[in-house]
């Protein structure tokens, strides 16, 4: 995933409202941006972190320029627009970084499945006529020594989510839960049982039932965001 134009630079002030950030340019000039992000962001938004921006170049809109990136205090690069991850999990499969979801030739994007009236965010299909459900998620918590986390927090729609990968399970079609770790300090990846311990206790559930847990790492810098290599879940 390429940013074209490369992203700009500028320094974090504050996150507030869920989806807004002010940041001042090198300049010294302050400036809002729309904050595509509805979670917690807990340890991505800390005053005078280095963050990067898109502009959309689209004058109608009323914060025209976009968060993307952020840079921690410990180098760690994090991409905080979670509309990203979608994209990324198609690159990984399509490059083949997942051997498990390599025997599908056709994906397709937002189809509507499940009896909680959701939809899906990739549907694999292949010549076998069995079809695998994937979920996808954004990881950007990160615990000690490498471990990430998610959610950062209580989430009734990712709880609906599993619920909804089971039953594909049990009507005999595949389904996946693919964390996308958009954090590059993260090396492996567990569900946050001490922020929602119904999600993790769900996910546990899941794999039982037969769904799959998968992650991909990614790297990042201005110039874009790459899915490099699958990362380790682990669920106990």
């Amino acid at each position: 995933m390429e940013f074209s134009p490369p992203l700009y630079s500028a320094t974090l002030t504050k996150r507030y409202k869920r989806f807004l950030a002010d940041i001042r340019l090198d300049d010294g000039t302050e400036m809002t941006l729309h904050c595509p992000n509805t979670g917690a962001m807990t340890g991505c938004a800390e005053p005078d972190w280095r963050v990067w921006y898109s502009d959309s170049g689209n004058p109608k809109r009323k914060y025209p320029c976009t968060w993307e990136l952020v840079e921690n205090h410990l180098g760690h690069r994090i991409c905080v627009n979670t509309g990203r991850a979608n994209g990324l999990a198609e690159e990984g499969i399509r490059a083949g970084l997942l051997p498990a979801l390599k025997t599908f030739d056709s994906l397709r994007r937002e189809v509507r499945y499940g009896s909680e009236n959701s939809r899906i965010d990739l549907l694999l299909t292949g010549n076998d006529l069995i079809s695998c459900y994937i979920e996808v998620k954004s990881v950007t918590l990160l615990g000690d020594d490498g471990q990430g986390y998610f959610p950062d927090a209580v989430t009734t729609r990712g709880q609906k989510h599993l619920r909804e990968l089971m039953e594909v399970v049990r009507q005999g079609e595949r389904a996946v839960l693919m964390f996308v770790v958009a954090h590059t300090g993260i090396d492996r990846v567990a569900p946050a049982e001490h922020i929602d311990p119904e999600y993790a206790r769900l996910c546990r559930e899941a794999a039982a039932a037969g769904v799959e847990f998968l992650a991909l790492g990614c790297e990042m810098d201005e110039t874009g965001i790459r899915p490099v290599r699958p990362v380790p879940v682990q669920l106990q």
